[in-house]
């Protein structure tokens, strides 16, 4: 466990000191947020999120594309040089989940670095950055298939044989992880924090299991993410954009997947699976009674609109997480 932890302290330092002179760095760029009309799934306006999120305008994104680069070049340094003992496909295909959603993401958020007419060679509509979302997830399920796993472990049931359903199951997780982390990236500190907790309980989790892979990437990716936390925090100094939402939610999904706790993973993250699930209600809402379930969704942006103030959701979120942590955490040991 000393050495998982001295990878975290060694990615905190790296990333830290690479943060003030990478926000800098998007400045100059002027890769930063700019006022626009945002839209839903149903490509319709959403004028409410655009009021409160005005005040939001010049805050540079893309600090999951620091994220991403500290953490795959310290992976690939403990495991090539320093030779850490751990199975090459659970790091290949972590990496694989991590990059390959994180360029997914950039790639859609390039239409916001851009602006203009160039803008509208770039950018995905929601549908098309959804099915190369499940390419990638199914892919990933099929990775993990290949090795080994075919059960979904059910508490007080144990291991379930699924056979290739489980490509399919981890698809659906992956992707829904994927989504859930992006909407929650919607108020400062909200996802990442979130996202912190997250990552120390299934760090407890590769040592109680034994999984020294998942517990290296793991290690690295908190102590990065904590260090982008102290300037994502109210009022944010750097934003992770799509590229870190979307790499973030992946690889909190396949890490999830290799413990093989089941129920675990959905109470872990049991505040983002509260994010996307009152999203999907008012969708299938709209859709199918053509009426909303809710005033505003997601649940943040409906605490945002009575009244509350951003700091408090976020602060009482980070102790819902921290609660729904401890109790999957305790599920995934006894």
């Amino acid at each position: 466990m000393e050495k998982l932890l001295g990878f975290t302290i060694l990615s905190f330092f790296v990333t830290a000191i690479c943060l003030v002179p990478f926000i800098d760095f998007l400045y100059k760029i002027k890769l930063q947020r700019k006022k626009q009309k945002t839209r839903d799934v149903f490509n319709r306006r959403t004028p409410l999120f655009d009021k409160m999120s005005d005040w939001k305008v010049g805050t540079p994104f893309g600090g999951g594309i620091l994220v991403i680069a500290v953490v795959t070049f310290l992976t690939l340094f403990a495991y090539g040089i320093l030779q850490v003992e751990v199975r090459l496909w659970e790091i290949a295909t972590l990496l694989f989940a991590f990059i390959g959603f994180g360029a997914l993401g950039f790639y859609d958020d390039l239409k916001k670095i851009l602006g203009g007419k160039t803008a509208q060679f770039f950018g995905l509509r929601f549908k098309h950055k959804f099915i190369i979302q499940w390419i990638l997830a199914l892919a990933i399920g099929a990775i993990l298939y290949m090795n080994g796993y075919d059960f979904v472990y059910i508490h007080w049931f144990g291991d379930v044989a699924i056979g290739a359903l489980y490509i399919l199951f981890a698809a659906f997780v992956i992707v829904s992880f994927v989504n859930a982390v992006n909407i929650a990236d919607g108020l400062d500190g909200l996802s990442a924090g979130l996202f912190v907790i997250c990552l120390i309980a299934f760090l407890a989790i590769s040592e109680n299991i034994l999984d020294p892979s998942m517990g290296l990437f793991t290690s690295i990716l908190l102590g990065s993410v904590a260090a982008f936390l102290y300037f994502n925090i109210y009022k944010a100094r750097l934003w992770m954009g799509d590229v870190g939402a979307l790499s973030f939610g992946a690889a909190l999904a396949v890490i999830g997947l290799l413990t093989g706790k089941t129920i675990a993973i959905g109470l872990i993250g049991g505040v983002f699976v509260i994010e996307i699930a009152s999203s999907l209600i008012q969708i299938l809402s709209k859709k199918f009674l053509k009426k909303k379930a809710f005033p505003v969704a997601p649940f943040h942006l409906y605490l945002l609109k009575r009244g509350w103030e951003e700091p408090k959701i976020v602060m009482r979120a980070w102790l819902l997480g921290m609660v729904f942590a401890i109790i999957g955490l305790y599920l995934a040991l006894i």
